[in-house]
């Protein structure tokens, strides 16, 4: 297992994948690191497609533009009606702990050697319409997966970090 600080400064935006198959085992793994992910409450308000067959993928690209050949796609969808709700300004957590998942799928995938690219640009109706059982259900993010090509890197920007003391305050 790699340093999370090393993991963290090394995963970018994957933008060109291979066809290569994602092993099950690996794929076993994503999965069940993000059910252990923290829920607000531990409500657990989330549904994640694994969504592997070519069929299937082909059916999503019309979804986004944002198509770079990847071999799987975690679709995240959450129900408001089932997170938590903070009591003070009715906050609903359901687009947090949707968030932490993704989040989750995507340094899984990392660890594992794996490439991703949260993909928040796409038709959330259009994507619900393709997935069984996605009624009921807000889509907030495709997560692509799988290995990078060799010649993938980092977008120019990807360095680009403001100044530690415009993003954090000590109090």
């Amino acid at each position: 297992m790699k340093d999370f600080q090393e993991m963290s400064r090394g995963r970018f935006s994957c933008r060109n994948f291979s066809p290569k198959e994602v092993p099950e085992e690996l794929i076993a793994t994503i999965v069940e690191t993000a059910r252990l992910c923290p829920t607000a409450a531990n409500r657990q308000p989330y549904h994640v497609w694994v969504i592997k067959s070519q069929e299937l993928l082909e059916k999503v690209k019309s979804t986004t533009r944002s198509n770079y050949g990847a071999p799987l796609i975690f679709a995240v969808g959450v129900d408001p009606a089932k997170a938590w709700t903070r009591r003070y300004d009715a906050k609903n957590g359901a687009d947090i702990d949707g968030g932490i998942v993704a989040t989750h799928i995507m340094l899984s995938a990392t660890d594992l050697g794996l490439g991703s690219l949260w993909v928040g640009s796409f038709d959330p109706v259009a994507l619900s319409k393709l997935l069984p059982g996605a009624e009921g259900y807000e889509m907030i993010a495709m997560i692509c997966v799988g290995y990078p090509q060799e010649n993938c890197s980092p977008s120019p920007m990807h360095s680009d970090r403001k100044p530690v003391g415009e993003l954090f305050t000590e109090v």
